[in-house]
């Protein structure tokens, strides 16, 4: 499968890349033809600066399907084309090139949704999430709650979208992770344990959005 136009990619500088392979670059199709496709400027993950390209430097690309699965292929910057907005051009993977993790993975993104959380079947409370993801999300609650690795929560989340909808997405989730944060407040990190395709489809839909938005920022 190869990325369309509006695929959100993430792009890893390769060992000889001047010695930046731990960089993660996000970038999005802009146009392609036969051989080139040709990505918006990347930008820097975590300076939040654009990465000026050069030509044969190498990277690792990945992108996800709306169903969470990960493909990967490698290539290399062949130009840059400047239009109304300039565009970094890469080299066109062959089908065959294109690798499929058969592992699900899941884009996460940054959202504070409102969160409902019911534990024991007794205990009830309303969180604020951290992140959330086709595979799970984080939440801050207070202290106070009876919060343990390995506990199982039953949640509704409140999913809204651009359009104006809202959708609830129902699910139990197994907690991996607790972190004391501020005064008061938890970190909660949490994997999904039972959620339906429905419901699943419901937060993967929501994360493309928002990947979408924040590159329009």
């Amino acid at each position: 499968m190869l990325p369309k136009i509006n695929q959100m990619l993430f792009l890893q500088a390769l060992p000889d890349s001047e010695g930046i392979e731990s960089v993660t670059f996000r970038s999005r199709v802009a146009d392609q033809d036969e051989r080139t496709i040709f990505i918006e400027i990347p930008l820097d993950e975590k300076s939040r600066r654009y990465h000026r390209c050069h030509v044969g430097e190498p990277f690792r690309v990945y992108f996800f399907t709306q169903e969470g699965v990960k493909h990967i292929f490698e290539t290399e910057v062949t130009g840059v084309r400047k239009d109304t907005v300039s565009m970094v051009a890469i080299r066109k993977p062959a089908l065959e090139d294109i690798s499929r993790d058969q592992r699900r993975s899941f884009l996460r993104v940054e959202a504070a949704l409102e969160l409902a959380v019911r534990f024991d079947d007794k205990l009830r409370f309303v969180a604020i999430t951290d992140d959330v993801g086709g595979g799970g999300l984080s939440f801050r609650c207070d202290r106070k709650w009876p919060i343990v690795n390995g506990a199982v929560l039953s949640c509704w989340l409140l999913v809204p979208y651009k359009g104006g909808t809202i959708a609830h997405a129902k699910f139990e989730g197994e907690i991996v992770r607790v972190l004391p944060v501020e005064p008061d407040k938890h970190l909660v990190m949490m994997r999904f344990s039972d959620i339906q395709d429905s419901d699943q489809q419901k937060i993967i839909r929501y994360c493309f959005e928002r990947q979408l938005d924040n590159r329009k920022e």
